[in-house]
């Protein structure tokens, strides 16, 4: 799962962001490409259309609406079926770059970048984060120093089944916004 929170773990307000954090949205596209992303249906409405589909990564949209379309991305009805529907395309990558591997014995495997994705990434919302909490086994999170008082939605909380894996430093945005990168494991 993947999110950036404010202080006291808001996370949007009002179907948006409340804080511009291009250092942010970068560190998103990099740790997502290539890899699916699975969100909630006012997710995938809050994208600006431009960006709908996210390019270089299998959309899926979780919604309850039966008949929603979401152009460019697959619509499925739960967590449960999203994340059945990305292991398979996850795991077909990987058998289909174990085949090229087997059949041009020249290529090399130690390049992490060759390599398919691993996983499906959960980016959003704050319900949909809370139902594929305990599916999930690793958690990127940006801290940033930013009270947003007026926020409607929030972050679930890191529980004792979790440890903090790596804690970057502190870090200034461009905006002037502080933050740090954490990627915290399933114990």
């Amino acid at each position: 799962m993947i999110w950036a929170e404010a202080r006291g773990g808001a996370i949007g307000r009002g179907g948006t962001m409340p804080w511009h954090l291009p250092e942010d949205l970068a560190h998103f596209k990099t740790t997502t490409w290539g890899a699916p992303v699975i969100m909630g249906r006012r997710t995938w409405e809050s994208l600006p259309e431009r960006f709908r589909p996210l390019p270089g990564r299998e959309n899926v949209v979780v919604t309850r609406s039966a008949g929603f379309e979401a152009r460019g991305a697959a619509a499925v009805p739960s967590i449960e079926k999203a994340l059945e529907r990305t292991r398979g395309s996850v795991r077909d990558e990987y058998e289909t770059h174990l085949r090229r591997l087997a059949e041009d014995p020249g290529t090399s495997c130690q390049d992490p970048g060759a390599w398919p994705p691993r996983a499906a990434w959960i980016m959003g919302g704050g319900r949909l984060y809370r139902a594929a909490m305990p599916f999930a086994d690793e958690l990127v999170v940006t801290r940033i120093e930013l009270d947003v008082p007026d926020a409607d939605t929030f972050a679930p909380q890191i529980g004792p089944e979790w440890r903090l894996a790596e804690q970057g430093g502190p870090l200034v945005s461009t905006t002037g916004l502080g933050y740090r990168f954490e990627r915290w494991l399933r114990r």
